[in-house]
């Protein structure tokens, strides 16, 4: 009697357990929601081997919060139109919260129709990710690589993967909700340092030039020195302003991250200007506050530059990590300019530098006349 099949098995076994191991730990390490579903829907796609896998998370008006998909490219997303509704079968699957594995979808009474761009769907396996009673999203993959579609052990391997997966997006959560409650403690912080410090300034100083005005006439002199005296106190007032607008973080960031708040920007400008613009990121980095800001104000900088300087017809945005450093990138294809030429230097070049500076970085801008335009950011990650 041979014990190889039962070996084979464990070897197996043990493959599939340190594949969903890994996949939770990739999960675990982001704290951004949007990061978290990415890296979940990335995972089950290759762990099942998969062609498509998407996830999405309801909302309450019948379409969803979140929808993240892989296998799609940006274009085809472009062509396909507006994110789903909650029909056909991602309506089913929220209601009844069960598994479902299916060797053609389109057979299935449940399945309504997809938009005419939609790639075609056949095999499919989907699950609901919960938390207790509570459906937190669904993830589902479609057209497994290997002939003869998903398996019970495949149903297996995604339930227990979706199990985990709705632990680290619970916990991606609450850890948004934290920063936010955080945030709002922070600025009654420095609603009431604003209050305490500048107000006092401003008191001060209205008494101080009301002082000046009545002594003109009768006392030139003492004026004088009441006028400096108003002088010394306005130009402290505005340094108290500076300073807590500094501490200000954007909002964004709070809510969404660092690269999501840049891919949701760079989104944005791409719909409202006639430029190609795109946006990429490594999917992992951890940054202090005050060094997020920084980078983003250097990408809104870099990217305000590029858009009314440059004529350019694309600009990249791009976020990575080499070793323990963040680099941002922002490229464009345009007119370029003579870095060293005093008359560029109004394009915001300086306050970038000074930013970078700030946040303990470097930055490099290269270009050329008619060889486009390249800023780099390097930050500690």
């Amino acid at each position: 009697m041979t014990t190889e099949p039962a070996i084979e098995r464990d070897i197996d076994r043990d493959a599939v357990l340190h594949a969903v191991s890994s996949a939770v730990l990739a999960v675990t390490r982001h704290l951004s929601v949007r990061e978290v579903l990415q890296v979940i829907v990335r995972s089950a796609r290759t762990l099942l081997g998969a062609r498509y896998a998407a996830l999405g998370v309801p909302d309450d008006d019948g379409s969803f919060a979140e929808f993240v998909a892989e296998g799609v490219s940006d274009k085809q997303w472009d062509a396909i139109g507006p994110l789903p509704r909650q029909h056909g079968m991602l309506a089913a699957m929220l209601q009844e919260a069960a598994p479902v594995r299916l060797p053609d979808i389109r057979e299935d009474p449940r399945f309504e129709w997809w938009p005419a761009a939609h790639p075609v769907l056949k095999d499919f396996i989907g699950v609901p990710i919960r938390d207790a009673d509570e459906v937190l999203g669904i993830i589902f993959l479609s057209n497994k690589r290997a002939p003869g579609g998903f398996t019970r052990a495949d149903e297996d391997l995604l339930t227990l993967f979706a199990a985990h997966a709705a632990i680290a997006l619970t916990n991606a959560r609450l850890y948004e909700r934290g920063r936010e409650l955080t945030i709002v403690e922070e600025r009654n912080r420095m609603a009431r340092e604003l209050h305490d410090a500048v107000t006092q300034k401003l008191f001060s100083l209205r008494l101080t030039a009301q002082a000046a005005a009545s002594l003109v006439t009768s006392d030139p002199q003492r004026a004088m020195t009441e006028i400096e005296r108003v002088q010394r106190l306005a130009g402290e007032a505005l340094a108290e302003l500076r300073a807590v607008i500094v501490e200000l973080r954007p909002a964004e960031l709070d809510r969404h991250g660092l690269a999501e708040t840049l891919r949701k920007h760079t989104a944005l400008l791409d719909r409202l200007y006639p430029v190609t613009l795109t946006f990429t990121s490594t999917p992992s980095f951890e940054l202090d506050p005050a060094t997020e800001v920084a980078v983003l104000r250097v990408a809104q900088e870099a990217l305000h530059n590029a858009l009314r300087h440059a004529n350019a017809s694309s600009i990249e945005v791009c976020l990575h990590t080499e070793g323990s450093r963040l680099t941002l990138e922002v490229r464009d294809d345009g007119d370029g300019f003579e870095v060293e030429t005093p008359s560029t230097r109004g394009l915001g070049l300086l306050s970038m530098s000074d930013r970078a500076e700030a946040a303990g970085g470097s930055l490099l801008v290269s270009s050329e006349p008619g060889a486009g335009t390249t800023v780099r950011l390097e930050v500690a990650a």
